[in-house]
């Protein structure tokens, strides 16, 4: 169970709480007070007093009064503010595309009744001042709540400190001294460890001492609280007393302790009762910020010292210590620390060790890239895409490492080359651009690694409309593709080519190269080249050649579903959709893009579903559905807009956007049009699903 106190790091979700809360009225009729008035409230306080938490019941209280939600996002996870913005706008389910991000998102958000929490900020402190500060002036019915160790400066901000939960006086009657939120906090807690504990006159006055002795602070009662599965609370309270050097109390005064030595005294207390074993894997699980399984843990922390069989019982006793909480998830269980804890252990890290530990981490998460690569047509492709959606703080965590440990570029460039497959699928273009960007300046020299991150920047360029920058990264590895004869690159750099000249104009030669990659992919027998060529030929060639397109889109459907490749089965669905809708046959257009909307909106695939439900606006207008063609096409308006692209600038959506546009305006009138077009851009995206493929 997460003891989720801490308040340094929170699950995205306020709904769902690990246990149960204690306390904080004060703060919560404050906070709801602050936000009915003002736009933005930050929760300043030490580490371990409970920011995320209170942050976390405050948004849960207040969901019902927003219209287009409360969202909550975990910077702690984040390793650097260049990815700020990019992990925001993918909170809100757009697409990070553009020159200026920033100002996208403040433009999906500028008609938002909306409660955005931002929590952790104070390690990247400026950067979320400029996003808040855009936000607020750009978004003026979207109020922002933030946790952070500092305050942030911006105009209009109102700062509510979280002070420790109140204690009692040691000599008050049992009844009073039960009513304090620290000793709620504790009886409740120990209850969990010790069932059937409760707080009476019997213990009533050594509770109220150790809550007394921590100060109130939330996480260093709940560390206390764990140990009462192996003692009794006069024991635990002399042991307390023993580490922290506090004599016992003269009858009638209370002990004080000094308030430097609370929570880093707590934790130092936790970790001396750790085995030696125990504080070794604290200190190198804290390399994870997006948790970690039982199998990577072994993989990544056995050895020098630690036997990978001997970790699983390492594990148990950090749980059982609550260094650790465990939670479920799809294949298994992953554990986690709260982000103080997590930063407690790396200071444990010795020199040495950290050097080991960091090469082992980073070519750990390359593999594991390289493993799962989700063009792949393969059964497994949307597990390797949950599974790559679970690690990414991880991967993340290792690309920054790589490109900070010398020698280790090589690995930066392999990973973020090979993570495009996710990138695509999951909108994080301009995440995967920072990376590649990186690495390329830090591994110049020619290599195919080099080459292959070059025309996946160069792909990744071209979807955002960045021309400019595409080319030159095309050019040079073509020049090594041609120079070198690799058979197995040269087909990557082909497609690119086919892509440019359709973005060009050029359809017919774009047709052209993509089909020549088609049979270079297929020369070389790489099936996932091959998929992804057909995918390209079919959607852009519908205009101009819709039965070449059909085939194609046939053939990439088969193809999926042959080698059960459910992700791949969307795009395969959607690409025909539109052939099929080209050559006049709606029926079977409409089920081939519902099917596919309904799919990647569950796994959040948010490229094919913004084209999903354009299509599906056009399939509703031709069946004389006008004010639902409207309503979804403001839906799909909101998503082209955040993606920094529109139906206009691809070619094979923008005669039938235009048509459909013209069609249903011309039928409602430009009022009615309008009003439902601006009802469908501002609802949530569920609901626009919903009602896209709702029949």
């Amino acid at each position: 169970m997460r003891p989720m106190a801490d308040g340094d790091q929170a699950r995205a979700d306020p709904a769902k709480e690990a246990s149960s809360f204690v306390g904080r009225r004060r703060e919560l009729a404050a906070a709801r007070k602050i936000l009915s008035q003002g736009r933005l409230l930050t929760l300043t306080g030490t580490g371990g007093v409970g920011k995320t938490r209170l942050a976390l019941r405050i948004a849960d209280g207040l969901r019902g009064g927003y219209k287009d939600g409360v969202h909550v996002i975990e910077l702690s996870l984040l390793e650097t503010g260049d990815l700020l913005v990019p992990t925001v706008a993918a909170d809100l389910g757009l697409r990070d595309e553009g020159p200026d991000a920033t100002a996208l998102l403040v433009d999906y958000l500028s008609d938002k009744r909306m409660l955005l929490v931002l929590d952790n900020c104070e390690h990247l402190l400026q950067d979320c001042v400029r996003l808040v500060d855009r936000i607020l002036r750009g978004a003026p019915r979207v109020r922002v709540l933030v946790t952070s160790r500092q305050t942030l400066g911006v105009y209009g901000e109102q700062v509510l400190a979280v002070p420790s939960l109140a204690v009692p006086d040691p000599a008050r009657p049992p009844r009073e001294i039960a009513r304090h939120e620290s000793v709620r906090l504790f009886a409740d807690r120990a209850a969990s460890v010790w069932p059937g504990f409760e707080v009476d006159a019997r213990n009533a006055r050594s509770v109220a001492r150790l809550a007394q002795r921590l100060e109130g602070i939330p996480l260093a009662i709940e560390l206390a609280a764990v140990r009462l599965r192996t003692l009794r609370l006069d024991g635990l309270m002399r042991e307390l007393d023993d580490f922290l050097e506090i004599p016992a109390p003269a009858p009638g005064r209370a002990v004080t302790l000094p308030r430097h030595r609370t929570l880093r005294a707590t934790m130092d207390w936790s970790y001396r009762l750790c085995s030696p074993a125990e504080q070794r894997l604290w200190a190198r699980l804290s390399l994870f910020p997006g948790g970690v399984d039982l199998d990577t843990a072994e993989a990544v922390c056995g050895g020098d010292g630690i036997t990978a069989v001997e970790v699983f019982d390492l594990i148990a006793g950090l749980v059982d210590k609550s260094v650790l909480f465990s939670e479920r998830c799809d294949d298994g269980v992953r554990y986690r620390m709260l982000e103080c804890i997590r930063a407690y252990g790396g200071e444990r890290l010795q020199p040495e060790e950290d050097r080991t530990m960091r090469r082992r981490y980073v070519r750990h998460y390359r593999d594991l890239a390289c493993d799962n690569r989700v063009d792949e047509l393969v059964p497994q492709q949307l597990d390797r895409y949950r599974l790559l959606q679970r690690e990414q703080p991880n991967v993340r965590a290792a690309l920054e490492l790589s490109l900070s440990e010398p020698g280790m570029g090589a690995v930066a460039l392999e990973t973020a080359g090979t993570m495009w497959s996710f990138s695509l699928p999951s909108g994080s273009l301009t995440e995967g651009r920072y990376w590649l960007e990186r690495s390329l300046e830090l591994s110049p020299e020619p290599c195919a690694a080099r080459a292959t991150a070059l025309w996946v920047d160069s792909m990744l360029a071209l979807r955002q409309g960045d021309v400019a920058s595409a080319m030159p990264r095309l050019a040079e590895s073509q020049a090594f593709a041609v120079n070198t004869g690799d058979e197995r690159l040269l087909p990557y750099v082909v497609r690119i080519s086919g892509i440019a000249a359709y973005v060009a104009g050029d359809a017919r030669r774009g047709l052209e190269l993509l089909e020549e990659s088609i049979a270079l992919h297929r020369a070389v027998d790489d099936v996932a080249g091959v998929a992804l060529d057909l995918y390209f030929a079919a959607t852009y060639g519908s205009v101009h050649a819709p039965e070449r397109a059909a085939a194609l889109g046939e053939e990439l459907l088969a193809l999926c579903e042959a080698r059960q490749a459910a992700l791949s089965r969307g795009y395969a669905q959607l690409s025909l959709g539109i052939a099929a809708w080209s050559l006049g046959d709606r029926e079977r257009a409409e089920s081939l893009v519902r099917e596919a909307a309904a799919f990647t909106a569950q796994i959040n695939d948010r490229w094919c579903l913004t084209q999903c439900l354009e299509v599906l606006a056009w399939i509703a207008c031709a069946g004389g559905e006008h004010a639902r063609a409207a309503w979804v096409l403001g839906a799909a308006h909101a998503l082209w807009q955040a993606v920094d692209s529109s139906p206009t600038r691809l070619w094979y959506h923008a005669t039938w956007h235009e048509r459909c546009v013209e069609q249903s305006r011309r039928v409602l009138g430009d009022r009615d049009f309008t009003t439902a077009f601006r009802e469908g851009a501002r609802h949530g995206l569920d609901r626009a699903v919903v009602h896209a493929i709702g029949g």
